[in-house]
């Protein structure tokens, strides 16, 4: 008989920070991810989609198992998850789980970074109602963002915790298959790894944490190195700092056929992330002084200067409504420019009202409130309508299927800006084309996103800028006016102590 494998997700990053809440509507849509599905629709609504399951499930049905498919849901990042959609979404979950029973194997796709309204440490209570659901006998593994805050209960309810190791995530379905060749050795064997669990004194800007740049490259190369048969998988975490509560930070997590082993794999890769401290650093531009400065790369240039609006990344929290970086093209008369995604439903609506060639006037944007900012009052052209719906095939979307609801291309001066009604993150040239705007034609452009937008603009970008206007996640995390973190820990890197 096939192993009986259950399986499900529940994703989110939570920045306690930002301005807006995830309510079960959040992931009922996705907001850029396939929206909640159940029981088998979660076939085709992973299938061909950079994410964990859907790894999983192609290694699982390689590997012969017999399926069963739970609850699978994930939201754009945002502050706290409702206690209302935490306790629905993690109770469906568990139940199904249960109505599974018995189970050979349990893979859980998860963020690692979740805080909800009721928990601190979201993942480590959902591991932990798994784990009184199918008893200490079941192997349980969870993949894992490399943004994941992970917390001792987290390393104690799961058998093994397999982290991305790509910063853009382009290996977030690989990371589900290696889960499921991690399950494999544990199925039909009572004997589990021995686990080894560091925390990391210092927390990581996010803008620094690419693992195409130094000192990522380095770490992962070296953490790659280390694994094989005595230490099965390893993982390094640098964090999703922003999340105010002890176990926010980077961390470390390995798996060794003895103490020794997994200790020694997590004390060397604690070492060298400790030692590469002050690496974790980059230049970052204010809003008119890396518009100016991406103005006259462009006069030279034959593809887009790329700046990342790195401060209003709605894939941290951020509600992509700021206009810190649409004032500063205009003040500067840049030309040829384009900036995405702002969400604005409100107009968005009125420009689907107007339609195609009308002007119309707007108090465009700012809706989050975040100090510093201020709405773009001014007379649009609407250039482009588009229902929003769309398929983003970039290599960190993957071929998901997005909906931004009612979106436009709203044109003032030289500036083009991709309007829409839902907030995702800016990491796909397909945003930009759905509304009209062909991203290799423009000088400058302008993406709300930090990082993982590198997976599909690096490859047309002449060279990339960091600027920092004003928004709800810092590109210094010592910034943060942190109340509850673990005494001793630097907010940034060489930064000051907390506590």
């Amino acid at each position: 008989m096939s192993p009986r494998i259950a399986f499900g997700g529940f994703l989110h990053e939570t920045n306690t920070f930002a301005p807006s809440k995830a309510g079960l509507d959040a992931f009922q849509n996705g907001g850029g991810w396939p929206a909640l599905s159940k029981g088998d629709d979660i076939f085709a609504s992973v299938h061909n989609v950079n994410v964990g399951a859907s790894g999983f499930v192609e290694a699982g049905k390689a590997a012969g198992w017999t399926l069963l498919p739970t609850l699978w849901c994930a939201a754009s990042p945002s502050a706290h998850v409702a206690a209302d959609a935490f306790e629905a979404i993690t109770d469906e979950l568990v139940a199904r789980i249960k109505a599974a029973l018995p189970l050979d194997g349990v893979y859980l796709d998860l963020h690692g970074a979740m805080v909800s309204e009721g928990f601190d440490d979201g993942e480590g209570e959902v591991l932990a109602r798994v784990r009184q659901a199918i008893g200490p006998g079941v192997p349980l593994v969870a993949s894992l963002d490399l943004h994941g805050n992970v917390s001792p209960l987290m390393v104690e309810m799961a058998d093994a915790l397999v982290a991305y190791r790509t910063y853009p995530h382009v290996d977030m379905a690989e990371t589900g298959r290696r889960s499921a060749t991690y399950l494999a050795r544990l199925l039909g064997s009572p004997a589990r790894h021995a686990k080894a669990f560091r925390q990391i004194p210092y927390l990581i800007p996010i803008a620094w944490q690419a693992t195409a740049m130094e000192p990522c490259r380095t770490i992962y190369d070296e953490l790659a190195a280390l694994e094989g048969e005595t230490v099965p998988t390893l993982s390094f975490l640098p964090g999703f700092p922003a999340a105010d509560f002890a176990d926010c930070g980077p961390s470390i997590v390995a798996y060794g056929a003895t103490q020794e082993d997994a200790d020694r794999a997590a004390d060397a890769i604690a070492n060298r992330v400790t030692a590469s401290e002050g690496a974790f650093k980059g230049r970052v531009f204010q809003p008119d002084e890396g518009v100016r400065e991406a103005m006259a790369l462009a006069a030279g240039a034959s593809r887009p200067i790329v700046i990342s609006d790195t401060q209003d990344n709605p894939g941290a929290g951020g509600d992509s409504d700021t206009m810190g970086m649409v004032h500063a093209l205009l003040r500067n008369g840049a030309e040829r420019a384009a900036i995405g995604v702002i969400v604005d439903a409100e107009a968005a609506a009125a420009a689907h009202a107007a339609g195609v060639g009308a002007r119309l006037s707007l108090s465009l944007g700012a809706k989050s409130r975040i100090p510093g900012d201020a709405p773009l009052e001014a007379e649009f052209l609407v250039e482009q309508l588009s229902d929003g719906r769309f398929v983003a095939p970039g290599p960190f979307y993957g071929g998901s299927r997005m909906n931004l609801g009612p979106s436009a291309c709203l044109r003032i001066g030289g500036v083009r800006i991709v309007l829409g009604s839902r907030k995702a993150q800016m990491a796909d040239q397909a945003m930009y084309r759905q509304v009209g705007i062909e991203p290799r034609e423009q000088a400058i452009l302008v993406n709300k996103s930090s990082v993982h937008f590198r997976a599909d603009f690096e490859p047309i970008a002449e060279t990339i800028l960091v600027c920092a206007a004003p928004g709800p996640m810092p590109v210094d995390p010592a910034a943060l006016p942190w109340r509850r973190l673990r005494p001793g820990i630097r907010t940034a890197p060489l930064g000051p102590v907390f506590g």
